[in-house]
């Protein structure tokens, strides 16, 4: 049977979502609480792979175990998780469901801030020079004429396409010292809102 993890994280203090040899990630501490409650070995594939510091308000997960599972119960044990990561949900789907391939958008949002705060340095770049917003719109806008993103990725990364369709690119303010660039696709490439934010 296959279930669906609807959950948020604070990626300050892992190494992404993915595995990774160095260090912590999201994914690993979600297939060590899984495989712990349910006994035995459970890999967890998201929708998705976030890099190192990134947050997710929403990241959809699956995995597959043998028996039918209590929904409720596994969800208030996932959140015995450390505190930077929060389970809202777990539910059962289609035995083909897949959190990665049927997702047919995913959004970022890239927060920068003239203001130093130390209560937001997790969650906004600082900025120490103006920059002209209307500008980066219309440059935004130039995203919707291409597909090959190749030139904002990591080269020799292991995907079939560097193809990615954009649906929105815009740059908002927040406040009076805070903006947001939200960009939503049907996939990224990896480093690839970074590459297009700088």
């Amino acid at each position: 049977m296959r279930y669906f993890i609807y959950l948020a994280y604070d990626g300050t203090n892992y190494h992404g979502w993915q595995i990774q040899p160095n260090g912590d990630s999201v994914q690993e501490t979600l297939m060590r609480a899984l495989s712990t409650f349910l006994r035995q070995e459970i890999e967890v594939v998201g929708a998705g792979r976030t890099d190192a510091g990134v947050h997710a308000r929403l990241m959809i997960a699956h995995f597959d175990y043998d028996r039918e599972l209590d929904c409720v119960q596994i969800t208030e044990k996932l959140n015995r998780l450390p505190p930077d990561i929060s389970v809202y949900r777990v539910r059962q789907v289609k035995p083909d469901a897949h959190a990665r391939f049927d997702a047919t958008a995913r959004t970022y949002k890239y927060y920068v801030t003239t203001r130093k705060d130390p209560f937001n340095r997790h969650y906004a770049w600082r900025l120490f020079n103006s920059l002209d917003f209307e500008k980066m719109n219309e440059a935004a806008r130039v995203l919707f004429d291409y597909t090959d993103f190749t030139s904002f990725s990591k080269l020799h990364t292991d995907v079939k396409t560097n193809n990615c369709r954009i649906m929105h690119a815009e740059w908002t303010q927040v406040s009076g010292t805070e903006w947001v660039f939200t960009i939503k696709a049907d996939r990224f490439l990896r480093n690839m809102v970074r590459a297009v934010v700088g």
